[in-house]
């Protein structure tokens, strides 16, 4: 190989993302550039540093491309934010779609400091608890791990006390009691072995996901800059809406798998009726209203980008 691209993330090799996407990613940059790239996995922060700094890491230089949740640096990304606001998305393909092109539309400043190789969301967000959640009110007080500020706000205006951390860290917490619950998507649970530590999960009705979270693949500019012009054409060619979709239908494939083991185990899953959801969507339309307040006052007309992010959502939906 001409060039070696060290790719870091904080996932488990076996977990659906690494598995599903990235793996394949990077197998079809190193078909497509003739062998001429090779592209080295390092999962579980093999390489170093938290979670957190992934993108910084990239950024740096300190390695050449990653993956990240976005959420786990907060306010670094306020445009980007607005895919997380409650009940905004459900399957993950279309929506990743979806926050391509909203990207490319309104923030592509938060990523300018990078080569963008992809963004997407993962699948309907719900809960998985040590005790039952069957209702708005049996949340109240409960210890909810967040997995970004977005829904950290939001898991305070539901009553419940939220804990925020990167997604390694859950079964631990869960294990050791410091949380009592969870929000994440299906698709990660099995690798976190989350449906063995708990005996509940709960999501809700209609096709929409009570949250989701913000990711991006992204490469170091100077490592993108420096490569001959057929190669910087291969990580193009491996870049964007394709590649938005790819991440969202592993994510939709996880949630799948996630789900039936959880069946399998005999674990009591709940969905809660329309009538409950809509309490819940009424009870975080005040998450929503904040998020307005506060990116206003950063100079962002947050209304404007929530009904782009919807539209575009919508569209993406129908195809």
């Amino acid at each position: 190989a001409d060039v070696t691209l060290r790719f870091h993330q904080f996932l488990p090799p076996q977990a659906t993302i690494p598995a599903k996407a990235i793996v394949p990613w990077a197998q079809k940059v190193e078909k497509d550039s003739g062998g001429r790239i090779r592209v080295q996995h390092f999962p579980s922060m093999q390489l170093g540093g938290k979670p957190p700094e992934l993108f910084d890491q990239a950024k740096d230089g300190v390695v050449d491309i990653i993956w990240t949740v976005l959420g786990y640096t907060p306010g670094r990304f306020p445009k980007s934010e607005v895919f997380e606001l409650p009940f905004s998305s459900g399957r993950a393909e279309p929506a990743s779609r979806a926050f391509w092109e909203y990207v490319q539309k309104n923030a592509q400043d938060e990523f300018k400091d990078v080569k963008l190789i992809a963004v997407h969301v993962h699948g309907p967000g719900l809960f998985h608890s040590l005790q039952p959640i069957n209702k708005l009110e049996d949340l109240k007080g409960m210890k909810v791990r967040g997995g970004s500020r977005i829904i950290n706000i939001m898991l305070e205006q539901l009553g419940a006390t939220p804990v925020g951390m990167p997604v390694p860290q859950v079964g631990e917490a869960l294990s050791k009691g410091v949380i009592t619950a969870t929000t994440i998507p299906w698709e990660v649970a099995p690798a976190l072995k989350v449906e063995q530590l708990v005996k509940h999960h709960t999501g809700f009705s209609g096709e929409r996901g009570l949250y989701t979270q913000t990711f991006a693949v992204a490469m170091n500019k100077a490592a993108y800059e420096k490569l001959p012009p057929d190669l910087r054409k291969v990580i193009d060619d491996n870049s964007g809406p394709d590649v938005a979709a790819l991440f969202g239908r592993a994510m939709d494939e996880g949630d799948k798998v996630g789900l039936e083991l959880a069946r399998k185990r005999g674990n009591t899953i709940v969905t809660l009726d329309e009538k409950e959801t809509a309490r819940w969507r009424e009870a975080a339309s005040r998450t929503r209203d904040a998020w307005f307040k506060e990116v206003a006052g950063r100079g962002i007309d947050g209304p404007k980008l929530a009904a782009e992010a919807e539209a575009l959502i919508a569209k993406y939906n129908k195809q």
